[in-house]
C-alpha cells in the first residue's frame, strides 16, 4: 500500500472517530440540548410576543395619551400640559403610565421644558435628565435647556458644558443658538477671549443662521 493509500485511510479513520465522537455526545447530553433548544424558542417567541402583542399596544395608548398634552405645551399652557385638565392626562401622568414606551420617554422631555418655562429648574433639571433619544437635535436642546436651567441656578461652569454638549450636534439650527447663550455668558462672566471665539464660529460656521445676522454687533462689544 502505497504512502499516499496509508494517509487517506488514516484521515477517514480520524474523520470517523471525531463523527463518532460528536454522535456519542449527542446521545449523552440529549436531554441537555433538547431543553436548550426549546429555551432558546421560548426566548425567541417570547420577546416576539412581548414587542407585538405587549409593547406596541402600549405605544399606541401612549401616543394618544401625550396629544392633548402636547397642544397644550404648543399654546404655552405648560402647568395643564404637565397635570392634564381633568379628562384627558398630562405629561407626568403619561411618565407614570407609560414610562418604558417611546411617548412616555419623550414626556420627560416635554415635562423638563415646561418646568423650565414655569421657573422650576431643580424639577426641570430632573426630567431633562432622564430624557434619552437618539435624536440629535432633540439632544441638543435637552442639553441646552439643562444649561439654561443651571444659568438660571447660578452653575456657570456647569451650565457652559451644557452648551458645548449642545453645540457639539453640528445642527444648522441649535449650534449657533446655543453658540450665542455660550457667548453671552462667558460675557458675563468676564472672558471676553473666549466669547469671541463663539461669536466668530457663528459668523464663520453658521453664516446663513439667524443668529449670524446680528452677530458682528456681539463681536464688536467684546473686541473694544
Amino acid at each position: 500500500m502505497s504512502k499516499k493509500e496509508n494517509t487517506a485511510e488514516t484521515n477517514l479513520e480520524n474523520v470517523e472517530h471525531a463523527l463518532g465522537r460528536s454522535e456519542r455526545f449527542i446521545e449523552d447530553n440529549q436531554k441537555n440540548i433538547t431543553i436548550f433548544i426549546l429555551a432558546l424558542i421560548i426566548a425567541v417567541g417570547g420577546y416576539w410576543a412581548y414587542k407585538k402583542l405587549y409593547m406596541e399596544p402600549r405605544n399606541a395608548e401612549a401616543q394618544q395619551s401625550i396629544f392633548h398634552a402636547q397642544n397644550y405645551f404648543n399654546n404655552d399652557q405648560f402647568q395643564i400640559a404637565l397635570d392634564g385638565d381633568g379628562m384627558a392626562p398630562g405629561f407626568l401622568e403619561v411618565i407614570d403610565n407609560y414610562g418604558n414606551t417611546q411617548a412616555g420617554r419623550l414626556s420627560k422631555y416635554y415635562a423638563g421644558i415646561s418646568y423650565l418655562h414655569l421657573g422650576e429648574f431643580e424639577m426641570a433639571l430632573d426630567y431633562l435628565k432622564g430624557f434619552k433619544t437618539k435624536n440629535a437635535e432633540l439632544k441638543a436642546i435637552a442639553n441646552g435647556a439643562m444649561g439654561d436651567a443651571n444659568v438660571e441656578l447660578g452653575n456657570q461652569e456647569e451650565a457652559l458644558k451644557l452648551y458645548s454638549r449642545a453645540i457639539d450636534s453640528k445642527n444648522e439650527l441649535t449650534s449657533p443658538f446655543y453658540l450665542l447663550k455660550k457667548g453671552i455668558l462667558l460675557e458675563e462672566m468676564g472672558n471676553k477671549a473666549d466669547a469671541l471665539s463663539a461669536y466668530q464660529t457663528i459668523k464663520d460656521e453658521y453664516a446663513n443662521s439667524a443668529e449670524a445676522r446680528q452677530i458682528d454687533k456681539y463681536i464688536t462689544r467684546v473686541s473694544l
